[in-house]
């Protein structure tokens, strides 16, 4: 079934207008049953305003009000007349704004810590640029001199899952083409500390 456009903003509108049971409405809007449980008790999609589905002619008053009637029955949207849009499928990562400055930071570590791993691979991972990366690798990045490597893991640019999977199919062709890998830099630690000198045994007592 064709889900609406908005299914959480839906979700809350049917929630909040309606007496749908919540399976009703998770099941129109592609939703768990628990989640539209929680929008109705308000711990879930707080700050998320409703949208009429029947304003937008994905749905019929006449289908609510059937449904409402009968709990068992299922709501059908309305049929369109324009093809629903389709769903993106390739282009780079979409990154908060907040978090977008922390990108080069990511890339100098990717690119120090992971050689193996190809520019369209980085791409993919942090959302960026072939242009930006090489920017980062040739230090020619407008804000080189601020740069400094950290994990785009811990930053929430990427997933652990995503990087170990790119690594594993990176070191894979590499070994294919024969390529000898550089080792990654070791973290700096500091040096343990020197043991105290202890005194001799003087069974003398000279050195009292």
């Amino acid at each position: 079934m064709v889900q609406p456009l908005m299914p959480k903003a839906t979700a809350v509108w049917l929630v909040d207008n309606t007496t749908l049971s919540f399976s009703q409405i998770a099941d129109f809007c592609g939703l768990h049953a628990l989640e539209v449980q929680g929008i109705a008790d308000e711990e879930v999609a707080i700050g998320i305003q409703g949208i009429d589905p029947t304003s937008n002619s994905q749905l019929t008053q006449e289908e609510i009000e059937r449904c409402q009637k009968d709990p068992k029955a299922s709501l059908k949207a309305a049929k369109r007349e324009l093809p629903p849009p389709k769903k993106r499928t390739g282009g780079p990562r979409y990154t908060p704004v907040a978090k977008r400055q922390d990108k080069p930071d990511g890339i100098a570590w990717l690119a120090r810590h992971h050689p193996e791993l190809k520019d369209s691979q980085i791409a993919k991972l942090i959302g960026t640029t072939k242009n930006t990366i090489q920017n980062v690798r040739d230090r020619s990045h407008w804000n080189s001199q601020n740069i400094r490597p950290r994990d785009p893991v811990l930053l929430g640019l990427c997933s652990q899952g995503d990087l170990n999977a790119a690594i594993v199919k990176a070191r894979r062709a590499a070994e294919r083409a024969g390529i000898t890998l550089p080792t990654p830099p070791e973290i700096e630690t500091a040096p343990a500390p020197e043991p105290e000198p202890t005194m001799e045994k003087d069974p003398y007592g000279l050195l009292r």
